[in-house]
């Protein structure tokens, strides 16, 4: 019979007529799992292919098994030699590191830049590169060299004029003219300091003015 769209439609009321005329359609499942043939092959050929695919997993799947299995063991051994996972890493680490170096393509890569840097060495502007950067180098130490040199120098003639002045401070305070000279400023301080006295005396004196003979004052 034929389908409307109304059959289709989830939302009709009729939507129950077709599950249930579904369910009575034989399904064959041996044809519903099994895909066309692809071209070139007989069916005997394909169940032969499909047969060994499934030995195939199966094998995969005990291998797996058996892999699961030994590395739990593999765990435990090291648990109890006392290894950690850091030093599992680092083993692996190096282990790879020398299937590098004896790899075909390092050594291969190592000639090739021996090789390489051999012409880059040996070529006239690598050469007059080098001559540069080394005369470069020589004038660079030979001025800082001439710079240590000049302040070392003014460091020696600053220490030497300090020692000279620590030196001639006595030497000048014991002279003849010094000595000429300081008693002179002790002569002229005591002069001053004695006028001074003199001074203050003469004024706070008491009989000051009774020293000094009364006056008659004549009849005019």
């Amino acid at each position: 019979c034929s389908l409307s769209v109304t059959d289709i439609n989830l939302n009709s009321p009729n939507k129950g007529l077709l599950s249930d005329a579904m369910t009575d359609v034989p399904v064959d499942s041996a044809a519903a799992g099994r895909t066309s043939v692809p071209e070139g092959l007989t069916l005997a050929e394909e169940e032969e292919l499909r047969s060994e695919l499934a030995k195939v997993e199966e094998e995969i799947g005990t291998l797996r098994q058996v892999l699961a299995a030994k590395e739990r063991h593999c765990g435990e051994l090291k648990r109890k030699l006392g290894l950690t996972p850091l030093d599992g890493l680092k083993q692996n680490l190096s282990k790879s590191w020398h299937d590098v170096q004896v790899s075909n393509a390092y050594v291969k890569t190592s000639e090739k830049l021996g090789e390489w840097n051999d012409k880059v060495t040996q070529s006239d502007f690598y050469k007059k590169t080098q001559e540069t950067l080394s005369q470069a180098g020589q004038k660079t130490s030979a001025a800082l060299s001439n710079v240590g040199s000049v302040i070392s120098r003014k460091l020696g003639d600053m220490s030497s004029y300090s020692i000279r002045h620590s030196i001639s401070m006595p030497a000048m305070r014991n002279s003849a003219t010094f000595k000429s000279f300081e008693d002179r400023v002790g002569t002229i301080k005591s002069r001053v300091v004695g006028s001074r006295e003199n001074s203050t005396d003469g004024l706070h004196s008491p009989s000051g003015a009774g020293d000094k003979p009364p006056q008659d004052n004549a009849p005019f």
